[in-house]
């Protein structure tokens, strides 16, 4: 990894603009394949560990499954889905709103928590594949990307 050229085998582009975007979509999907691969250790996926840390940053209240999809990193996720798959894990809880019996709140359990502070132990692993950029480059390429999408 390093060079997309390389990487992709592709000797040109037609522009920069079409080799950035080529990169940009190979590099999240570099990423993406990484994050599984981290995430599988502890029988989740990105998604549901990106629900975790919402819920997580919620505390002590309750969120709904709107909001999380709102705030989900992967806009295509089905966050009731995700939710369910969680409740069956024992990672998270619904109830039913008080004031509104077709909402529905949903919050992080114990076990939940404990899972994410084994996992903020190991992130520093994952944070790690950037190691490559100086935190003024990472920071200047933050200010890139939130320039592109505007």
């Amino acid at each position: 990894m390093g060079n997309i050229h390389e990487d992709i085998r592709q000797k040109k582009f037609n522009n920069e603009y079409h080799k950035l975007f080529i990169n940009l979509f190979f590099t999240g999907s570099w990423l993406h394949l990484k994050s599984i691969q981290h995430f599988k250790a502890y029988g989740i996926s990105p998604q549901q560990y990106n629900i975790l840390r919402i819920l997580r940053g919620q505390l002590p209240n309750p969120c709904s499954i709107l909001s999380i999809s709102e705030r989900m990193i992967d806009k295509n996720s089905n966050a009731s889905r995700l939710v369910e798959k969680l409740r069956q894990k024992k990672l998270v809880q619904r109830q039913t709103n008080l004031n509104d019996r077709r909402a529905v709140e949903v919050s992080i359990t114990e076990e939940g928590l404990k899972l994410l502070l084994q996992m903020d132990i190991e992130e520093e692993k994952m944070l790690a594949e950037l190691s490559t950029l100086d935190e003024a480059e990472a920071k200047l390429l933050n200010e890139l990307l939130d320039k592109l999408r505007g």
